[in-house]
């Protein structure tokens, strides 16, 4: 990538227009691909206009505070940090979450857990669901939200993780029905006396091989936490130890929901092979025709 010329720091006069065209400029040498538009949502952003205010204001004067809270931004992004972390929300499920550099941006594809949650949970059943490593909550309030009579439990081993997690629960109204328990995976639920209880674990888990680590997108690997992304050497690590421990709390008939990495479907099927008393159910594709979310069973009636 060719070196970008920094941005500007002194206050001087520009309108909105040239401002965005400056910004997409920017952006697009950074190798941005979205540098049209993501120039208009931080100019939105740091406004607190709508879209159809900055078309139509084009021609106004921004004051030194704006023109430099919006270059400053511009010039964060062209760092390639991520546009979400800059204006501190993404959408998912329809819901509008807060996150930050303690949590993993929530991705469209995730959508699919919740989902495949709501298929198999009736709205009208009383069912116990536990969200592994939440991280923004995202799974675990979108679920709360469409099952109101579930009983949802949200683990993770941050508890910055987990402040931002209640933080968008209050922000939807379910704070409440949602238990939030610190700790490595399954481990918090010890001596709640769920055993045999859980209708439902879902899961998105770290699942990237450390060897990949290297090759993902700067936004991925210079500021999501590592945490939440790498696995271990395989990348199913994460998975089978879910997997091992799911034995001891899901109901009879229960299921395990959890989001996969493209090509570990095959280990994750020996994997499930290997631990009486699970089936693995259902492999299920994303909308580009990549591995995503695999289903596994407690045998039982």
């Amino acid at each position: 990538m060719d070196a970008v010329a920094p941005i500007p720091q002194s206050a001087g006069q520009a309108t909105l227009g040239e401002v965005i065209a400056e910004a997409q400029r920017l952006l697009e040498q950074a190798g941005i691909e979205s540098a049209g538009q993501e120039a208009f949502w931080i100019v939105e952003h740091v406004l607190r206009i709508p879209v159809h205010h900055v078309v139509a204001d084009r021609d106004r004067l921004l004051p030194p505070d704006e023109l430099l809270a919006v270059r400053g931004l511009i010039e964060r992004r062209v760092g390639r940090e991520p546009l979400q972390y800059l204006i501190g929300t993404q959408e998912f499920c329809g819901l509008e979450f807060a996150v930050n550099a303690a949590v993993l941006i929530p991705r469209p594809e995730t959508e699919l857990l919740v989902e495949y949650v709501a298929q198999r949970i009736p709205s009208e059943q009383q069912a116990t669901i536990v969200d592994v490593c939440t991280g923004s909550g995202c799974i675990a309030v979108a679920i709360a939200r469409l099952r109101p009579r579930a009983r949802v439990i949200a683990t993770d081993l941050s508890n910055p993780s987990l402040d931002v997690a209640r933080q968008n629960a209050t922000r939807h109204a379910v704070c409440e029905r949602i238990t939030w328990l610190e700790g490595d995976l399954l481990g918090p639920l010890a001596g709640q006396d769920l055993e045999g209880r859980l209708d439902v674990i879902v899961s998105n888990p770290p699942y990237i091989a450390e060897a990949d680590w290297a090759t993902l997108q700067p936004e991925v690997r210079l500021f999501e936490p590592r945490g939440a992304l790498v696995a271990g050497p395989q990348g199913t690590e994460l998975h089978e130890r879910l997997l091992q421990e799911a034995g001891r709390y899901l109901a009879p008939g229960g299921a395990m929901i959890m989001e996969i990495g493209a090509g570990q479907a095959r280990a994750m099927r020996r994997i499930v092979d290997q631990i009486p008393g699970l089936r693995f159910h259902r492999l299920v594709y994303d909308g580009a025709g990549l591995e995503r979310v695999v289903i596994v069973e407690q045998v039982g009636t």
